[in-house]
């Protein structure tokens, strides 16, 4: 097959995109509280013939700013957190190809629990599912489920690795022919098909067997987000689809080729997982109209926006700290997302970065926080194919930076072009997610090869 553009969309149970300043335009939805605005969306991402619909998430209102959740309310920054997988289940209603994905904590959960959601919603969707497996990032997350503080950064992926086997072990619980649905006989399965995991581990212990059958496409297919030395052996050893983010397609490359050679390390075929970097992207019908489009989303941001997110994210109250001050390395050492840490560190050129530093270096809270691709239809196809062709990538997390108006532009506008360049699929392959992601039907413990 020749290699195509994979597109995913990017999207909050909330208020607001990524972008905290998108509820803010005037041409955004605000019936974020109802299954409409999340229908609409769905029925635009599969119009666009997007692979994916992908909710990010976190366990707790951003309130690490300040130690109080009040900037966050107020402004509106990423307040409202609705529970992914029941939008996800009212989204599968109006489509039938698009992929369904949502973030689940493997710090927070148990492994029993999410094979068992996201086996039911594989089979609700009739092979449409995927996991986005996260180890979470703050001590609200923590307080929320009755802890004292988050875990530490390699120890939480050391836990993930458990969690893991333990979930794979219980979607291997059925066979694919175990169901017999023998009416004459009586006879409902057979037993010796349907076996417990038995899992016992460090941190893990359960038992199965799981009570849910598997899907069209096996299980979930599995996403992952891990950029830093440990979660970048996590990727390699699990994701099926891995989200990056990159400053620039030079960044990109490196940590292009960084990921796959984790892939292969673990024992996995590199071009069999999906690496797609997260992006804006504002497209018209004129170089202007693009500009203009990008100038104004930049300026929905406040001043709040990116300190509140920078807390949450790295569970570090940027509030205790004047913004010229550098980090010390305990402050460093102590942040919980490393591989955002070391993109700071990277960018700025400083090894201990002071607050005005993760602000401007991060662009959080603002459009400027990814690579934005800003232009015509031409203009914007040109910077992904160079991006696709020159190994920085396998395809793209579309952010939005309003909602739905940037997913229609990008399916009325850039799909076109992207198929006419032969760089993007013209209809769906199959059925289900792996399919269309060009992914074999995972066969009973096949995960157990990778190390």
């Amino acid at each position: 097959m020749n290699r195509t553009i994979k597109m995913v969309g990017f999207l909050q149970a909330q208020n607001c995109s990524i972008a905290p300043g998108s509820w803010r335009h005037p041409a955004a939805a605000t019936d974020f509280l109802t299954p409409d605005y999340f229908t609409r969306v769905a029925r635009i991402l599969e119009e666009g013939k997007f692979h994916l619909a992908f909710f990010d998430d976190r366990l707790a209102m951003p309130d690490i700013y300040g130690r109080d959740h009040v900037a966050a309310v107020e402004n509106g920054i990423r307040v409202v957190k609705m529970d992914p997988a029941t939008i996800l289940a009212v989204m599968s209603q109006v489509t039938s190809r698009l992929g369904l994905g949502g973030t689940y904590s493997t710090t927070y959960y148990e492994p029993f629990h999410v094979a068992r959601l996201f086996g039911t919603l594989d089979l609700m969707t009739r092979g449409r599912a995927a996991w986005n497996v996260v180890t979470s990032l703050n001590d609200s997350e923590a307080a929320n489920f009755g802890r004292t503080e988050h875990l530490e950064h390699d120890l939480r992926y050391d836990r993930a690795d458990e969690f893991m086997e333990a979930v794979m072990g219980h979607w291997d619980s059925w066979d694919d022919d175990a169901i017999l649905l023998d009416k004459e006989s009586g006879r409902f399965a057979d037993a010796s098909k349907v076996r417990p995991v038995r899992y016992e581990g460090k941190f893990f212990r359960t038992h199965g067997p799981l009570p849910v059958p598997r899907s069209p496409q096996g299980h979930p297919v599995l996403i992952q987000a891990g950029q830093s030395g440990r979660g970048r052996r996590f990727a390699g050893r699990w994701g099926e689809l891995i989200f990056v983010v990159y400053p620039n397609i030079e960044a990109g490359k490196k940590q292009y080729a960084d990921l796959k050679r984790a892939v292969a390390e673990s024992g996995r075929n590199p071009d069999e997982v999906t690496v797609a970097p997260a992006v804006y992207v504002n497209v018209a019908e004129t170089e202007a109209l693009a500009e203009e489009k990008r100038r104004f989303t930049e300026a929905l941001a406040t001043a709040e926006d990116g300190v509140v997110l920078l807390s949450e994210a790295l569970n570090f109250d940027f509030a205790s700290k004047p913004m010229d001050e550098p980090f010390t390395d305990a402050e460093l050492a102590g942040l919980s997302w490393g591989g955002f840490k070391d993109r700071i560190v990277m960018l700025s050129g400083k090894q201990n970065p002071t607050v005005r530093d993760f602000v401007t270096f991060s662009g959080r809270g603002t459009t400027r926080e990814f690579p934005n691709f800003t232009g015509t239809p031409k203009q914007v196809v040109d910077q992904m194919q160079a991006w696709f062709e020159g190994r920085a990538c396998d395809g793209f997390v579309l952010v939005a930076s309003q909602n739905p108006g940037s997913f229609e532009d990008f399916t009325r506008l850039v799909v076109p072009e992207m198929q006419r360049r032969g760089l993007y699929h013209k209809d769906y392959a199959g059925s289900t997610l792996r399919e269309n992601l060009g992914l074999q039907r995972p066969q009973h413990g096949e995960w157990r090869k990778a190390q």
